[in-house]
């Protein structure tokens, strides 16, 4: 079995302090576009709530390229100040992405067994997970 690096996934809500929302809101959709560019990104993504708070999902090859991108100097400045652009610590996640990631990247390259597809049991059937939907 040959092992690959899992991907990286950094996600969470930043809730920015009123008198700066327009500016973090403008300084991280001005990454949006470079940081998908970046060596080692795979996926980058800014959402705004509809509460004020904005949702931001990254997805790097490697902890090593999300290090390197942390450390370009405009971001690395947003980070060592964050509690003064935010009115609170981001509620962030760090995770080793589990599953393939489209492309082949993935924590394996070997394809899963019958079994682990499903966690050992049946297949789920939609209907008896998701409610049915109203016409």
């Amino acid at each position: 079995m040959t092992t690959t690096q899992a991907p990286v996934s950094l996600y969470g809500f930043l809730r920015p302090r009123p008198e700066r929302a327009d500016e973090v809101r403008q300084f991280l959709a001005s990454l949006v576009e470079p940081t998908r560019r970046e060596e080692g990104n795979l996926e980058y993504h800014l959402h705004a709530q509809d509460d004020g708070r904005l949702f931001l999902y990254e997805v790097w090859r490697s902890q090593a390229d999300l290090d390197r991108h942390n450390a370009t100097p405009p971001l690395r400045h947003f980070l060592d100040h964050l509690l003064d652009f935010l009115e609170e610590a981001p509620d962030g996640y760090f995770d080793t992405m589990i599953s393939p990631y489209p492309g082949g990247t993935g924590a394996s390259d070997e394809p899963l067994a019958d079994s682990e597809k499903t966690g050992g049991t049946a297949s789920l059937n939609p209907s008896t997970v998701l409610p049915d939907r109203v016409a």
